[in-house]
């Protein structure tokens, strides 16, 4: 699982990336425990919690910039 200061060392293209990446995780990983076919269930949680980690950083860079 990231850290928060894996995040903050991320431009913000980056982290627009990752995040990309990590909704499309969370949608397969749904789909996975509809079907039964999930292996690992606290991937699900760690992939939530990523995606919130980085919306607040983005939120904190607007924020800042805004200023």
């Amino acid at each position: 699982m990231a850290k928060t200061e894996d995040f903050k060392a991320k431009t913000d293209d980056q982290l627009a990336e990752q995040l990309g990446e990590l909704k499309r995780e969370a949608f397969n990983l749904r789909f996975q425990a509809a079907t039964g076919q999930l292996e690992k269930a606290s991937r699900v949680k760690e992939v939530r919690r990523s995606i919130a980690r980085i919306k607040t950083q983005q939120t904190e860079r607007s924020r800042s910039a805004a200023k």
